[in-house]
């Protein structure tokens, strides 16, 4: 499975570099020289008009960047890609996503952190074996982490990713087991 792990923003300078928006907890582990990078342009992006496509030069996103060179300023990356070392091309890349194969990820060290891509799928179910439906996908919110549960009678719903709340998660076993409030499943 592909996980977003930065996109491309505009340009920097003149010489190929651009702004990554870092999208990883671990940018330190995913943005080193020699990092390779699946693309994927997004379905919305505009079909540019920029200088390469005025001089009638046909540029096709690479389906791979290889990292040559990282440094950062204000919480963003400055990034040299190989083979990217002119303005006009780097703007070509603008919003292309930065993608790393989920296999390809060390497990957390903490037996209570999770990749969001390990949770997916899993069974949510009440200490009593009541299946409430699964882990639909997890939200990031401010306060705290959502798990969005698609409720087996159809629907979604919230549910705060807080020890309370969740008090076993076993992935091996593929389910999470939760403890919730009266009504919440209800919202």
């Amino acid at each position: 499975m592909l996980l977003v792990v930065g996109q491309i923003g505009k340009p920097h300078g003149i010489r190929g570099e651009v702004s990554v928006v870092v999208r990883t907890d671990e940018p330190e582990e995913r943005f080193v020289p020699g990092s390779v990078f699946v693309t994927e342009v997004p379905r919305d992006r505009r079909v540019s008009t920029g200088p390469a496509a005025v001089s009638g030069v046909k540029f096709d996103v690479p389906k791979q960047l290889v990292l040559e060179s990282i440094r950062w300023h204000q919480g963003r990356g400055i990034a040299v890609f190989e083979n990217i070392y002119d303005r006009n091309v780097a703007e070509e890349l603008r919003g292309v996503f930065l993608q790393v194969d989920s296999d390809e990820l060390t497990p957390p060290d903490d037996p209570d952190e999770f990749h969001d891509h390990q949770l997916v799928g899993l069974r949510v179910e009440s200490a009593d074996g009541t299946v409430h439906g699964s882990v639909e996908r997890i939200e990031h919110a401010p306060s705290s982490d959502l798990i969005v549960l698609k409720k087996t009678g159809g629907g979604t719903a919230l549910i705060p990713f807080v020890s309370a709340m969740v008090p076993t998660v076993d992935v091996a076993g593929g389910r999470i087991v939760v403890d919730l409030p009266e009504g919440l499943l209800d919202l």
